[in-house]
């Protein structure tokens, strides 16, 4: 056997091991940032919660309104993480809630209310503006871990292991009323 074709072995087999070490660590470093992103959209959505409570604790809406508000914001944050499908259902119920209880009038008059209402209307929207960041983040975590699964090398190789296939966060995050006027 000639010698190149030996050199040219191991130059083949280094190559691969190479790709495949690449690969696993590439994508060990894609699933670490979903979970990163899993985490900080937990926080986020229980900041939003918490600033529900606040402002259904407030005083500055109806009995009705505030009810609504603080049921959702309750179950928010008892809501079960791991079970996704029920986190995801939770939290678009949270979003209706707002809408419901953020009509036009009582809008009107939380802005109105500089002491008590604007402040925490304000909190409100920022925490639902950084939910709906958090999640775009997760969500481009997820699809770029899908993405690099299904690439036949990877599927091949098993170089996922057991690791469960992420899946996006899906919920009604949008309060176009409250980018109205703040």
């Amino acid at each position: 056997m000639d010698l190149s074709w030996v050199v040219s072995g191991v130059a083949l087999l280094v190559l691969i091991a190479w790709y495949v070490s690449y690969g696993a660590a590439r994508l060990d470093r894609l699933h670490s940032r979903v979970e990163g992103a899993l985490s900080v959209l937990d926080a986020q959505l229980v900041r939003r919660a918490e600033a529900t409570l606040e402002l259904a604790n407030c005083g500055a809406l109806d009995a009705a309104s505030a009810l609504i508000l603080a049921s959702a914001a309750s179950d928010s944050l008892e809501a079960d993480t791991a079970d996704q499908t029920s986190r995801e259902a939770i939290e678009s119920d949270l979003t209706q809630a707002l809408e419901v209880a953020l009509g036009e009038d009582a809008l009107a008059h939380l802005r109105a209310d500089e002491a008590v209402g604007a402040p925490v209307l304000q909190r409100v929207t920022a925490a639902n503006q950084r939910v709906q960041l958090a999640r775009r983040f997760l969500n481009d975590a997820v699809t770029d871990v899908q993405r690099v699964r299904r690439k036949p090398g990877v599927r091949l190789l098993r170089l996922a292991g057991h690791a469960e296939l992420p899946q996006t966060f899906e919920i009604d995050d949008e309060l176009p009323m409250l980018g109205r006027g703040d």
